[in-house]
């Protein structure tokens, strides 16, 4: 896989040892089991997958190739560049600014932004409209277009199903960036409507078997559907796509449930006519996560942390899945940690900060699970390890614990 020139400030020399070793010892990634770091009083569980992925480092040397060949010009973001805000920050104190916010919110009028700027369309893609927009103002975006290559794959996989007359369902968090760019993509192609959960799925799916009035069908769905979206005539052939940051086993219960849905209607003789085998469209990167995540699971701990950005879709599956098995905490960085007692952290479903209390049990041995998301430095992660490590001034060095491994 090509490697890629980012700044250095973003790699871990620990964390990065750790990871070398592990890809050595296991090139074509058949162990998903952690890595037990052993400091004596405290343990960590580093999560066998984590942290930057091909997508997110492909943006960041785009985004800072952009700033060191155009020092003359000004640059801009469509949007965050990836859901890190030390990343993002980093991008704006070196002089980038941003079109618009997380959410779509405009910050600076498309009426400022000039041809001779630099535009970088971020790594979760843009729509159609903005592609066209900056195409009327004559900026060139080919070279400083960060789309991960996996969000283009599920665009592909749209075009091929509205080739075969498809409806595409799309599997995602409406007000994503990349939802929203998968959408506008996507109902070029065929009539499209995105989904976010199994809920909402069995409400189509009721629409479909007749269940549920027609009238449903816009009061639930009326501002994530294509224009002309009749379901009389668009629900009879059915495609599952996704946003590439779900969580797989909630695709899968879609997609399956939608097979179910159109067997029932049209018999299962028929099944192949009316429900394509879309197969994943998540990144390999969120599916490694997933599965390293699955192996955290088998441990026993006292505590799980889960560092990301708290607008990162990703990270917030991540502890999804935590929150099963552990106490979990969803933080961006070291400074959360506000002492021994008190940890800062995020519920990304409320959008709001809490504050916990006594989150490091007093005990001989402190079990502690640890992994990132896929748009987190694995500085960040170092950092968080070492504010937990200064409350245990006895605990083994990071060279005595990677010799240990023999890493070192």
């Amino acid at each position: 896989m090509k490697q890629f020139d980012i700044p250095n400030f973003y790699r871990s020399s620990f964390i990065g040892a750790i990871k070398y070793h592990r890809k050595g010892s296991d090139p074509r990634k058949k162990d998903f089991a952690p890595t037990t770091l052993d400091f004596g009083p405290v343990r960590f569980h580093l999560a066998r997958h984590f942290g930057f992925c091909y997508g997110v480092e492909n943006a960041i040397e785009i985004a800072y190739s952009a700033i060191e060949n155009n020092p003359n010009k000004r640059i801009f973001m469509l949007s965050q560049m990836i859901h890190n805000p030390t990343v993002n920050a980093d991008l704006q104190d070196r002089g980038l600014s941003f079109i618009m916010d997380t959410y779509g919110n405009q910050l600076t009028d498309w009426s400022e932004i000039k041809a001779d700027d630099i535009v970088i369309i971020p790594a979760f893609g843009t729509t159609l409209e903005v592609e066209a927009l900056l195409k009327s103002k004559n900026i060139q975006t080919e070279k400083y277009n960060t789309t991960c290559p996996f969000v283009e794959k599920v665009w592909k996989m749209a075009n091929r199903l509205g080739e075969q007359d498809y409806t595409i369902i799309i599997h995602g968090k409406y007000a994503h960036e990349e939802t929203r760019a998968t959408f506008s993509h996507s109902k070029a192609e065929s009539h499209s409507v995105v989904l976010k959960d199994i809920e909402e799925a069995k409400v189509l799916g009721e629409i479909i078997l007749n269940k549920r009035p027609l009238s449903d069908f816009k009061v639930f769905f009326g501002d994530r559907i294509s224009d002309g979206f009749d379901p009389v005539l668009h629900l009879s052939k059915l495609g599952v796509i996704n946003q590439t940051t779900m969580l797989a086993s909630d695709t899968h219960e879609i997609s399956e449930f939608f097979r179910e849905v159109m067997a029932e209607k049209f018999g299962v003789q028929e099944i192949g006519s009316h429900f394509a085998d879309t197969r994943d469209t998540l990144c390999y990167a969120t599916n490694d996560n997933q599965q390293s995540t699955y192996e955290l699971l088998n441990l026993e701990a006292d505590l799980a942390i889960i560092v990301g950005g708290y607008n990162s879709s990703n990270t917030s599956h991540i502890k999804e899945l935590c929150d099963t098995k552990f106490d979990s905490y969803f933080i961006n960085g070291p400074d959360e940690i506000i002492d021994q007692n008190t940890i800062r952290h995020f519920n990304y479903e409320r959008k709001e900060h809490l504050i916990s209390q006594d989150f490091l049990e007093k005990k001989d041995v402190l079990e502690i699970v640890l992994t990132s998301g896929a748009s987190c430095p694995d500085t960040v992660v170092e950092a968080v390890m070492d504010r937990i490590l200064d409350f245990f001034p006895k605990a083994r060095s990071k060279e005595k614990v990677l010799s240990q491994l023999r890493i070192l």
